[in-house]
Order: structure tokens, then C-alpha cells, then sequence
């Protein structure tokens, strides 16, 4: 019942489409059950690396070739040389970064030996496509996910209430934080060269909570989901914006993408048991990888060499004495500041249509100086014509701020204990300020497109 409710939940989009899903979870089926047939490790690693060449290939056929086709084109444009390939338009497959990586992740584990390969193809046809977390995450494990669909579950009253109030949060921080936010957000970078450097400013902030919002509450959604039928999926965020450091902000942030990346691409690459200059170039291969995972534009490959920047950088300076040791709260305070504004710097790439217009808007912020008055700071903040729902808007976000750390303990940590009626009021509460104050508009999930 539940791969039929899967694969519809995916046909609904675009029916089509589960033919891909469908390929690429006989050939991952079949590829682990030869490899473990199999003693001999040239054999093996062939099998592996078809699987690797089909995901692959799929995923670089749909995503990355008009990007590669208009660089190898430029190139010969350059040296007047004739090109003439076109452009393919095809729409993008949702979810299929993540499902591409979760059975990759599969195979690899399977032919390394830490998996025994699933027998039961309905029971991994399910893990590939399982309808929570299908089209964003979290990127399951199936050492986690499938021992999950051999169990009988029973009604528990304590997890189905669980389950519910994550996706209330979930459906809280998607519809009254991000969606509320994502139209001022994209008034603003579509168009960033009729606005002035405060405005500019302000739309960066907001969107550094448009997407944790977004992106988190669909993880808080797919994990309740999840969590109700009695299946347990892994954390994806950990209030990642109180981070004090970089590293800290990738265990806090998209956790399922980081450690997916930790564990099939950098330490295979050797990690840091090589030479000091190598395990900076391999921190810096993982995270620009990491960046065109998100989306076949130069922008994201700036993203993600900046975090790889910031992380060796961050390194190097773990070797010189610590600061303002003798004030810890102040030291605790400013570099979760730094640590913020980084990542914020970085987002500026991330959300930007285009590098120019990446560029342009770190230009135009950093001429913030020389503007600086009273009107300018009230127009740059309040720059729409409906001030007063601008205005509602800030102080919805200002009380997010300070609730979201305490919210994410315990939603998460649910265990019932609490009286019936407490339980009850808060998901009440919760449920009416989605209908007061949601944004009911046509707004995709950001990770959608990825």
C-alpha cells in the first residue's frame, strides 16, 4: 500500500517520470544481488560502476548537460571553432538529486560490505521511493530505512500526536514564515538593480529564513509524516543559524546531504589522513560538488567553494590562541554572529539569478556607508507600499526567532509526558496562526527544484 501510495503521490506531478524512478530501482536491485554473488572484486566494482554510470548518467542528462553544453560551447566559440549541439528542455525531475543519492548510497554501501542486499523488491522499490521524503529528503539511509518495512506496527497514541505536531511546525515555518517572506525576497533579487543596497540587505537577511523555513519545515513535514505511521526518519536540521562555527553549521544544517558527502565522497577521497594541502583541495572538492548537487548554475558553485573557503580558513585559525577567553557569554554571542553572517554572505550567491547579479548586490551593500540616514534606513526596510504587512511580517519573524529554538526540542523530543490538554493547545495554537496568518499562495518548496 504504501509504494502504491508512493508511486501515485509522485504521478501526480508528472506521470511519466516514474519510469525513471522505476529504471533506476531495478538496476540498483539487480546491481547489489550480482555483487553480492560475487567474489571477486574486479567483478564488483564493475557492477558498482554501473550503477554509479546509470544514476549518473540519468541525473547528468536532465540537470547538468545545458550547463556543460554552454561552457564546452563558449570554449569553442572562444577559439572560433564550430558548435553546434542544442540545448536539451527538459524539465527536471523532482526529487531526483535526492532519490539519485539514496540508492547510490545503497550500492556503495552494499559493495564495501557494511550491506546485505535487500531480497524483497517491493521492499526496496519502497526505500527508493518512499512518498514523505521522496522529492526533498532527509537522504535516508537504507541501513536505517529498510530493516523499518519489515516491522508490523501498532497504534501509539504518543507517536501519532508526535508525528502531528512536527508537521503543524512544519507547516507553520513553510506557510507563515517562508511563504510570507518569498514574495518580498523575490520582488527584491529579480530586480535588484531598482533597489538601493539597505534594500537589498534586508531581502538577503530575510531570505537566510525564507529557506531554513522552507527547506526545514518540509523535513519537519516528511519526518512527522513519517513519525505518524510509525516510521523514523533522521534529523535534518538542528536550529543550524546558533552554529559557532562553519563545521558546526554543516552538522546543524541539511544534516542528512552533509554526512552523505562525508561518508561516499570525502573520505574516499582520503579525508584529512593525507598532506595538509590535499585535505584543504578535498574540503574544497566536497562542498563545490556539494553546490552543483543544488543546481546546475555557476552561482552554486561560488556557494559552495565559499563554505569549502570558509572551513579551511576556519581551520587555520583554530591554530592561533583562542579570543576573548576571559569572556565566554560574549565570545559564545559574537561568533555565532560571524559564524551567521558568513553563511548570509554566502546566500547572496546561492539565491542570485545570475553571478553578475550576485556580484552587483555585494557591491551595492557594500556602498551601504555612504547612505546611511534615517529615511533611507526606514525606506530600505520598508520598501513596499503595504508598510503594515511588511511590518506584521518582521514581528512574526522577530517572535520565530526566539520560539524556534525552544519549539525544536520539543516537538521533537515528544514523549507524551505532558498533560492531554497541553498537547492539545498547542497544536490548536499552532493550527490557527497557519490560518490567520499563512500565505495560501501558489509558493513551491525551494528544494523542489533540486
Amino acid at each position: 500500500m504504501l509504494l502504491l501510495a508512493s508511486y501515485y503521490f509522485y504521478m501526480c506531478w508528472k506521470v511519466e517520470y516514474i519510469l525513471l524512478i522505476l529504471f533506476s530501482t531495478i538496476v540498483d536491485y539487480s546491481v547489489a544481488i550480482k555483487m553480492s554473488e560475487s567474489l571477486h572484486k574486479k567483478v564488483r566494482k564493475r557492477w558498482l560502476y554501473l550503477s554509479l554510470g546509470v544514476n549518473l548518467g540519468i541525473l547528468f542528462l536532465f540537470k547538468y548537460f545545458n550547463l556543460f553544453n554552454d561552457a564546452v560551447q563558449a570554449a569553442f566559440n572562444k577559439f572560433n571553432l564550430f558548435y553546434d549541439i542544442p540545448t536539451f528542455e527538459l524539465l527536471l525531475p523532482v526529487g531526483i538529486s535526492f532519490y539519485t543519492f539514496q540508492t547510490l548510497a545503497y550500492t556503495i554501501d552494499v559493495y564495501n560490505g557494511k550491506l546485505k542486499p535487500e531480497r524483497n523488491l517491493f521492499n526496496f522499490a519502497l526505500y527508493v521511493s518512499f512518498f514523505p521524503q521522496l522529492v526533498a529528503g532527509p537522504i535516508e539511509r537504507a541501513s536505517r530505512l529498510l530493516p523499518q518495512f519489515q516491522k508490523t506496527y501498532q497504534y501509539n497514541y504518543i507517536r501519532v500526536v508526535g508525528g502531528l505536531q512536527q508537521m503543524l511546525w512544519g507547516f507553520f515555518k513553510k506557510l507563515v514564515i517562508a511563504d510570507r517572506l518569498a514574495p518580498l525576497v523575490n520582488e527584491i533579487y529579480n530586480a535588484p538593480t531598482e533597489v538601493s543596497g539597505i534594500t537589498l540587505l534586508t531581502a538577503t537577511y530575510l531570505f537566510a529564513f525564507q529557506i531554513y523555513c522552507d527547506f526545514s519545515g518540509y523535513s519537519d513535514i516528511a519526518i512527522g509524516s513519517a513519525r505518524v505511521m510509525g516510521y523514523d526518519l533522521m534529523d535534518n536540521f538542528k536550529v543550524p543559524y546558533l552554529s559557532k562555527s562553519i563545521r558546526e553549521f554543516w552538522q546543524r544544517w541539511h544534516i542528512s546531504l552533509s554526512t552523505w558527502f562525508r561518508d561516499y565522497v570525502y573520505i574516499p577521497l582520503g579525508g584529512n589522513r593525507v598532506k595538509v594541502y590535499r585535505w584543504y583541495l578535498n574540503l574544497l572538492i566536497v562542498f563545490m560538488v556539494s553546490g552543483l548537487w543544488h543546481g546546475a548554475n555557476w552561482t552554486f558553485l561560488i556557494w559552495g567553494a565559499l563554505h569549502g573557503i570558509y572551513l579551511i580558513i576556519e581551520i587555520l585559525l583554530n591554530k592561533l590562541p583562542p579570543i576573548l577567553k576571559r569572556f565566554p557569554k560574549i565570545k559564545h554571542w559574537f561568533l555565532i554572529g560571524i559564524t551567521f553572517h558568513l553563511v548570509l554572505l554566502a546566500w547572496i550567491f546561492f539565491r542570485a539569478n545570475t553571478v553578475n547579479d550576485a556580484f552587483y548586490i555585494l557591491k551595492q551593500i557594500a556602498y551601504i556607508p555612504t547612505e546611511l540616514s534615517i529615511s533611507n534606513i526606514i525606506n530600505g526596510v520598508l520598501w513596499k507600499v503595504n508598510r503594515l504587512a511588511v511590518i506584521l511580517t518582521y514581528i512574526i519573524l522577530f517572535c520565530f526567532i526566539f520560539l524556534d529554538p525552544f519549539m525544536d526540542k520539543k516537538i521533537k523530543q515528544f514523549k507524551g509526558g505532558e498533560k492531554f490538554s497541553h498537547g492539545l493547545l498547542l497544536s490548536a495554537l499552532l493550527l490557527v496562526l497557519i490560518l490567520l496568518f499563512g500565505f495560501f499562495g501558489e509558493v513551491e518548496f525551494i528544494y523542489f527544484q533540486f
